[in-house]
């Protein structure tokens, strides 16, 4: 097996591992579409997705604190180019005393589907964790399985709002882009839906800017790509902070790879042009090094929209108004701002 591969399942493994180990709700983001998979006290194949977030959820609340695991083996497939499996034996150490799993090893199999560009998602999970076999009328073990058992009802019990709070926590996660905490782009379809509705019955504006990074791709081909996430999250950082200055509440999010939106309600065409201005002026003054830039650092381009809805407009209409100025910005060499046409004058 090539070694790159071999070190990209171990990561992926690894990864798994640490998000459980922590009750890090992020794991649930994990889990791909099609999922499969059965627990080691469970009695039933899990075929949805949504039903094995559920159980790990219900898990999360049983031992809500972080857990040990201690690594025995490991054992990589390589299967085809978008799909790697991962065999794992461990100890695993809870935050009590638990003699049952401590002493017993646990075999974990994963199976990852490349569904996106770097995106490896959980496609399969089976885990064993045997309790031990005890011998026929031996009453001491029974009574040790009863008491046990009995213990873990318990904690579920006390822990019901522990599992709803992992569930509100597991929703943020779910709208959060995880490199650079800001909404990601279904918490902006949300929003952008939202602001759009409102404009419609106030009759206001709601301008989008839609930024990209110049040349980021050849950003990461010559820093590589933890430098490309560095660079990313400083550009966030630039232009959260700018939204935050709005006096209308602008909101910035994480549309896709470099590219980020700017939601502005109540904004017309020269407010959201000069935030744009604002954006572009913090972005420069960062100074992010970049060889394969004309300007040799890090630089972004703009476009920025903004409309009055009409009654039976659909919010679509902005989105492409802000990309079509995004492009036109590109085709004038980037490090460009511009404004699209029809944008809402000042009042």
């Amino acid at each position: 097996m090539p070694t790159e591969r071999h070190r990209l399942i171990r990561m992926l493994f690894d990864e798994y591992i640490a998000m459980y180990a922590h009750r890090d709700a992020r794991l649930l983001s994990r889990f791909g579409d099609g999922f499969s998979g059965f627990t080691g006290s469970g009695d039933e194949i899990v075929k949805e997705r949504s039903r094995w977030v559920d159980l790990t959820l219900e898990d999360f609340a049983v031992v809500p604190g972080h857990i040990r695991i201690e690594m025995l083996d490991f054992h990589p497939q390589d299967l085809a180019p978008d799909l790697v499996a991962a065999t794992g034996f461990f100890h695993i150490h809870l935050p009590e005393p638990d003699v049952s799993f401590a002493s017993q090893t646990a075999r974990l199999v994963l199976v990852f589907r490349l569904e996106a560009a770097d995106d490896w998602k959980i496609v399969h999970s089976s885990i064993s964790i045997p309790h031990g076999t005890a011998a026929p009328g031996n009453d001491a073990t029974l009574d040790e399985l009863y008491w046990r058992n009995r213990d873990l009802q318990v904690q579920l019990d006390e822990r019901t709002k522990a599992l709803a709070e992992v569930k509100a926590r597991s929703e943020q996660v779910a709208h959060t882009d995880a490199l650079t905490g800001l909404p990601n782009r279904r918490h902006f379809d949300a929003m952008l839906a939202a602001g759009w509705a409102h404009a419609q019955r106030a009759a206001a504006p709601l301008a989008l800017v839609m930024m990209d990074a110049d040349a980021f791709k050849s950003f990461n081909t010559h820093y590589g790509r933890l430098a490309g996430d560095s660079c990313l999250q400083a550009l966030a950082t630039a232009l959260s902070q700018a939204a935050a200055q709005d006096p209308r509440g602008a909101v910035a999010a994480r549309w896709e790879g470099d590219v980020f939106m700017v939601l502005m309600p109540g904004s017309d065409g020269p407010a959201s042009l000069s935030f744009a201005q604002t954006v572009h002026a913090a972005i420069d003054a960062l100074a992010l090094p970049h060889e394969g830039s004309a300007q040799g650092r890090v630089t972004a381009s703009l476009g920025v929209a903004s409309m009055v809805a009409l009654r039976e407009q659909p919010p679509q209409d902005l989105l492409r108004a802000a990309d079509r100025a995004l492009r036109q910005a590109k085709q004038r060499g980037g490090h460009c701002i511009e404004v699209a046409p029809g944008s809402s004058p000042a009042d």
